[in-house]
């Protein structure tokens, strides 16, 4: 599918579908993965493009479903990173030609809505409408940027597997961390993580 074709009815369509609603951070999404594709070069995400694409997000709410319905970018396929800053915010990288951009959803986009439709009482509907028909200047921050990225963060099988000294749990692709003495732990042993085993 070229993204240069498609409208954003279609796409906004099938996010719907696979999110379970249409939203404004659905259509933020949307609008952000058209953009980010188009300024780093790639025209068929789903297709020919799809190995050359990396995006990275920033925050686990609709937006980044949108983002995966239009790119094709998956957390399974390793082609899509989640980094969880808590910004509606994403990173584009074109891996062929190296070119990187992240666009942030501007906070003022919703003030956008709030005053441009201010007649429709349902905010839901004033920032679909608003997101839909505003310029990318209006409703988004875009930098040129250049990510970390190296062999082991590439789609695909793992390049590395080892075990934690610890918990003997398996660790892929360089995410252990390296002890004082040189033990291998993995994240949650070595600097503490989301869960707690209890003890018996």
């Amino acid at each position: 599918m070229n993204l240069m074709s498609t409208t954003v009815d279609d796409l906004l369509s099938e996010c719907g579908r696979l999110h379970g609603h249409i939203c404004a951070g659905q259509l933020l999404g949307v609008r952000m993965a058209l953009l980010g594709c188009k300024l780093i070069g790639i025209e068929d995400p789903l297709g020919a493009d799809r190995k050359k694409l990396l995006v990275w997000v920033e925050i686990d709410r609709c937006m980044t479903d949108a983002l995966s319905a239009v790119t094709g970018a998956r957390l399974g396929r390793r082609s899509m990173k989640f980094v969880d800053y808590g910004k509606v915010a994403a990173t584009f990288l074109n891996t062929e030609t190296g070119k990187a951009v992240r666009i942030v959803a501007l906070d003022d986009s919703r003030e956008l809505a709030d005053s441009r439709y201010p007649q429709i009482e349902n905010k839901k509907e004033r920032q679909l409408l608003a997101y839909r028909e505003a310029s990318d200047i209006e409703l988004f921050k875009i930098q040129n940027v250049s990510v970390k990225y190296g062999e082991l963060d590439s789609p695909g099988h793992s390049r590395r597997r080892v075990k934690c000294s610890i918990c003997g749990e398996g660790i892929n692709d360089g995410k252990e961390l390296i002890a004082e003495k040189g033990a291998t732990l993995c994240v949650p042993c070595g600097a503490g993580g989301y869960y707690r085993v209890p003890a018996n």
